[in-house]
C-alpha cells in the first residue's frame, strides 16, 4: 500500500471483542461517524468464519461523501485489510486494521491509502485520511468498551 496514514489507539477489551465490531457492519451507522449505510453484499463460507466478503458504503464525512463496495480479506482475530472494488468519488480505498493482544487490551492499528477522482493536493489528501482514520478509531474503541 502506496502513500498510507497509519494511527493506533488501545482498546481496554480483547482482539476477538474488537474484531467482532470491526465484522458487524450493519451496526456501523450507529457509532462509525459519518457511515450513513453498510450493507454486507457477500459473504465468505466457512474459512473466514461466515464474515462479509464485500460492503456497501454511503459516506459523508468531509472531505469524503460517496458511495462505493469494499473487499474484505480476514485472517482471524489478527487483522482484516480491504480494497475498493468501485466508488464514484474514489479511486482507491485501500486499507487495514491489524490488531495486537497486549493481554488483557488490544492495540488496534489502522493503515489507509485513499486516492479520489478530483484533483486533491497531497497534504489535504493525507489530512482527510487521518481525519478518517481518527474519527474510525475513535469511534471503534468507544463502541468496543461500551458492548464490553
Amino acid at each position: 500500500m502506496a502513500d498510507q496514514t497509519t494511527s493506533s489507539i488501545v482498546v481496554d477489551a480483547t482482539p476477538s471483542q474488537v474484531m467482532a465490531v470491526i465484522a458487524d457492519f450493519p451496526a456501523y451507522p450507529e457509532w462509525a461517524k459519518g457511515v450513513k449505510t453498510a450493507e454486507v453484499r457477500s459473504t465468505y463460507d466457512g474459512e473466514q468464519g461466515d464474515r462479509a466478503r464485500e460492503v456497501f458504503f454511503a459516506l459523508d464525512v468531509s472531505p469524503v461523501k460517496d458511495e462505493y463496495t469494499l473487499a474484505y480479506v480476514w485472517d482471524g482475530d489478527r487483522e482484516v485489510t480491504w480494497t475498493l472494488v468501485e466508488g464514484k468519488m474514489l479511486r482507491a480505498l485501500d486499507g487495514a486494521y491489524v490488531l495486537r493482544d497486549l493481554g488483557g487490551s488490544t492495540e488496534v492499528t489502522y493503515r489507509l491509502a485513499l486516492d479520489v477522482s478530483i484533483p486533491m493536493i497531497g497534504m489535504i489528501k493525507r489530512k482527510g485520511e487521518k481525519i478518517l482514520i481518527d474519527t474510525a478509531l475513535k469511534g471503534l474503541k468507544q463502541r468496543v468498551e461500551q458492548l464490553g
